[in-house]
């Protein structure tokens, strides 16, 4: 059965996921698609060449290939932001073996300069974990859109068991801080884990 659903994903999901990603590319080069596993972590205009974008949508494709090729369900379980070479792993898998050979398969990926490992060992045991998370998310989403407004866009928000996980880039600490004051009232939200890079303006 984990046979078939994989090959599925191979002929119809991952040909659309690449798809997806390139149209972005072609529509709207300095707004462009990042990351992948459920979330897109979108890049403001301005705050990265396209050169660096293209370069990162590219590696976190070729993460994606690997991952669709791995063992243990990598692909699903695993979600991977991408800025300038720099690797941000998130999700949970059933034992170290398993963290240990995604980031391998990171490694082994061109262009690839820093992984920050952060995928966890465990299981959502509860559909109710799982939908927990998901609101949590959501409701980061609608925090950053209040706080920093359009800028929200260049976040990227990863819920794993109440933890939240940002990556991005802002040249906005003094907005990143009320962001993330924000978020840590969310109710079930046990831990901000915070990965934004800090550019000035030019």
């Amino acid at each position: 059965m984990v046979v078939k659903i994989k090959r599925l994903i191979k002929i119809f999901i991952f040909p659309m996921f690449l798809i997806f990603g390139f149209i972005n590319m072609g529509c709207s080069p300095a707004n462009i698609l990042a990351t992948g596993g459920g979330t897109a972590l979108v890049v403001a205009e301005g705050e990265r060449s396209i050169g660096t974008v293209i370069d990162d949508a590219t590696i976190k494709v070729n993460i994606a290939a690997k991952f669709l090729n791995a063992e243990n369900n990598l692909f699903v379980n695993i979600n991977t932001s991408v800025l300038e070479g720099r690797i941000l792993l998130t999700g949970l898998v059933d034992n170290q073996e398993i963290r240990i050979d995604a980031v391998r398969l990171v490694w082994e990926v061109e262009g690839v300069k820093e992984i920050i490992n952060e995928i966890e060992i465990g299981n959502r045991t509860t559909l109710k974990d799982y939908a927990s998370d998901l609101w949590i998310n959501t409701q980061a989403r609608a925090v950053a859109a209040k706080t920093v407004g359009i800028k929200s866009i260049t976040f990227n928000f990863e819920t794993i068991q109440g933890k939240i996980y940002i990556a991005g880039i802002s040249a906005r600490p003094d907005l990143l801080d009320e962001m993330i004051v924000a978020l840590k009232n969310i109710k079930g939200v046990n831990e901000i884990i915070n990965y934004v890079i800090i550019r000035e303006k030019l």
